[in-house]
């Protein structure tokens, strides 16, 4: 099973809100961590309370007699890092260690793992799987010396063991379809510990950014959020506890599903413009790679001393070519709609309307600022039929006669307007105009 296209994705979500802007481990943003997908002892869970114990995913598959499900339940497991600096024989932690030109701080870091449980749905069908695992904890030391070769002193790290397990279930469901209802849990069951009473304690044995990839053979899984009508019924009774399961892949593929702790979309995807991780919101890159762009030396000096993936995005930032950059300044996608086909054409008043037809522009009265005003009567080149999240379809357009529509062209900045504000203009009619211009 390739789940290569689903952890692109999958990785964004592991590593959302691991570091944010901007990258300093005395930022006061970054003194509040691990917020999505925590997923805490369940000693910890019922005392302090702060975040669940377990997590629950259930969702439809279409299945055939030899179907199998592959499961890989992904999450970090914290590792604290703390800066000794070397006095004789002797070592004493201190809040930051510089050695020649870097600095070292304290940081809490992380370490991927990754659950896997292969089993064949037919075989526990009202039986739950049980896949229990252990994580193990440890302490390593690290020595650092300066470029004389002198001793300056230590990078401690530590982690702490996790308990957890996986339990599977599947139910078989009535319908023209032969499918399978499936129930996935993620239960965190690291022994009660008295040191379990705040939430930074109990971080140390949870889960974090905990999600689950699936994957099926021999069938196919059904979406959540447009089931077929067959499935509905099923779809509405399944229970989510912190996940949210979506398909994920190559669209229309239907074998690989994410259930995540963030919501999203059917075949998410990573913005080709995106050169590369920021662990904000929804990765706004131009705003961060801009405001990165002003962080003193000092700053980038601090960054690169808290935490190796924040060097990353200062050296990525510095080197950043002007042709990447520009990249960043936004992007127009064709939308999709229901099908999942990009929409090429519309019909305004019976006529069809495709990238390349002309229009004259009527803007309505109720929506129109002054710009669109002036525009009235005015004819405009369709440059792309677009709809929004509520399904509404608008036409991009550049006007005609405008000196700039090349660079407006180039640059994919249009004017929008939806298909009641325009008027078709039939190949004659523009051909008059033209001559009339002459």
């Amino acid at each position: 099973m390739n789940f290569a296209a689903a952890r692109l994705v999958a990785n964004a979500v592991l590593y959302e809100g691991y570091l944010l802007y901007p990258y300093r481990a005395s930022a006061q943003k970054n003194r509040l961590r691990w917020q999505f997908g925590v997923v805490a002892p369940r000693a910890s869970s019922d005392t302090v309370g702060s975040d669940p114990w377990a997590t629950q995913t259930e969702c439809l598959a279409e299945i055939g007699n030899d179907a199998v499900i592959h499961i890989k339940a992904r999450f970090l497991q914290m590792r604290a890092r703390t800066v000794e600096q070397a006095e004789g024989e002797d070592f004493r932690s201190v809040e930051s260690l510089a050695v020649d030109e870097s600095v070292l701080l304290p940081w809490e870091e992380c370490i991927e793992r990754e659950i896997e449980a292969t089993i064949k749905i037919s075989k526990f069908f009202d039986v739950e799987e049980i896949v229990p695992f252990e994580i193990s904890g440890g302490e390593q030391k690290q020595p650092l010396y300066n470029c004389g070769g002198e001793l300056a002193g230590r990078v401690v790290r530590q982690s702490w063991p996790i308990s957890g397990k996986l339990v599977v279930a599947a139910e078989k469901i009535a319908g023209p379809v032969f499918s399978a209802k499936l129930r996935i849990r993620v239960e965190n069951t690291t022994p009660p510990d008295e040191r379990f009473t705040s939430r930074e304690e109990a971080l140390r044995h949870s889960l974090i950014g905990s999600h689950v990839l699936l994957g099926v053979e021999h069938g196919n899984f059904v979406s959540f959020l447009d089931p077929p009508d067959w499935a509905a019924p099923t779809i509405a009774s399944c229970v989510n506890h912190h996940t949210w399961p979506v398909l994920v892949g190559k669209k229309p593929e239907r074998h690989l599903m994410l259930s995540s702790p963030i919501i999203l979309y059917d075949y998410p995807e990573i913005a080709p413009e995106s050169p590369g991780d920021f662990f904000d919101a929804t990765e706004i890159d131009e705003l961060l790679t801009l405001r990165t762009m002003t962080l003193t030396d000092e700053e980038k000096r601090e960054a690169r001393g808290t935490d190796e993936r924040a060097a990353a995005i200062l050296n990525r930032v510095e080197t950043l070519p002007d042709e990447i950059f520009g990249r960043l300044h936004g992007a127009v996608r064709e939308s999709r709609g229901m099908t999942g086909v990009a929409e090429k054409t519309i019909f305004v008043g019976g006529v069809k309307i495709s990238n390349g037809s002309k229009v004259r522009l009527h803007p309505g009265t109720r929506r129109a600022d002054a710009q669109d005003i002036f525009l009235k009567d005015r004819i405009a080149n369709v440059e792309r039929i677009l709809t929004d999240v509520e399904n509404n379809r608008y036409l991009g357009v550049t006007i005609t006669d405008d000196p700039a529509a090349d660079l407006h062209q180039w640059y994919g900045r249009f004017l929008y307007f939806s298909p009641d504000e325009v008027e078709p203009v039939s190949d004659a009619e523009w051909a008059l105009i033209q001559q009339e211009k002459k």
